[in-house]
């Protein structure tokens, strides 16, 4: 379970700063023909560009096993459409929500090729990030449970001299810390969410919380191991994270704006 928000670390889920190509055909000619219809060139070009993108070098050996999936591919839809299966309501509506979601992804790449983010807006995000950050930064772990009474529990077990550590292994719901017993790692306050975060900072050095923490992932019993001063990560460093950022809240920005704009019923 994650409590950590996003700060200079933000992944880009609805955007993507890859080279995008234009999803039009490039080229003409055909790959070969099934049954007198023709599989365009164009089609073998953009998935040997797609294996290319991920990592495959360019070879006769690829091409040509790209060639034969698409034969496969068109032989069996050929057969799906002779079963009918095309006029299947599900399947009809499958195919709609293919074509929507090739058309989404064609908008942004286009809104990422016309909307280039310039550094002084980067340096201005970094800026306001970097504050949002502080001066300190924190070395916690935690035990996350599900109810008040459970916590408590832990906690009393905590003041008779329970081990953290084989406490969080065991009853943390916390898959992401407990086997490290509850350890969360070096942080800034700002990046957990306010309950946690506002306990934190008023913590001394090596003491636990005396009563558990309430936040919208249940209920926390954090131990503070230490403080030290913040380093943030140089502007380059997180100029890439820096872009993905503006990017995704300015285009969040224009589907709101659409959103406004459109006339639902």
């Amino acid at each position: 379970m994650r409590l950590i928000k996003f700060m200079f670390c933000v992944p880009f889920i609805v955007l993507s700063l890859a080279v995008v190509s234009p999803l039009h055909a490039q080229s003409g000619g055909t790959v070969a023909k099934v049954n007198g219809v023709a599989i365009p060139q164009a089609r073998l070009d953009l998935m040997v560009k797609a294996a290319v993108a991920q990592g495959q070098p360019d070879t006769n050996e690829m091409r040509n096993a790209l060639r034969e999936n698409l034969i496969a591919e068109e032989i069996i839809a050929q057969e799906a459409v002779k079963k009918g299966l095309d006029r299947d309501p599900e399947v009809v509506t499958q195919i709609e929500l293919a074509r929507q979601a090739v058309l989404i992804r064609a908008f942004q790449a286009d809104y990422i090729r016309n909307n280039t983010i310039s550094d002084a807006e980067l340096r201005k995000e970094y800026e306001a990030v970097k504050s949002q950050m502080g001066d300190k930064e924190y070395k916690a772990r935690h035990i996350l449970v599900e109810t008040e009474k459970e916590a408590k529990d832990i906690v009393a077990m905590l003041k008779k001299g329970g081990s953290f550590e084989k406490l969080a292994s065991e009853r943390s719901i916390d898959s992401g810390s407990r086997d490290n017993g509850g350890e969360l790692g070096w942080s800034p306050s700002a990046v957990y969410v306010k309950p946690f975060a506002d306990t934190l900072k008023n913590l001394r050095k090596g003491e636990l919380t005396s009563q558990p923490v309430q936040t919208t992932f249940g209920w926390h019993i954090i131990q503070l191991d230490d403080v030290r001063a913040a380093v943030p990560p140089t502007f380059e460093e997180v100029k890439q994270n820096m872009q993905q950022r503006v990017l995704q809240r300015n285009f969040a920005e224009l589907v709101e704006s659409l959103r406004k704009k459109a006339k639902v019923q």
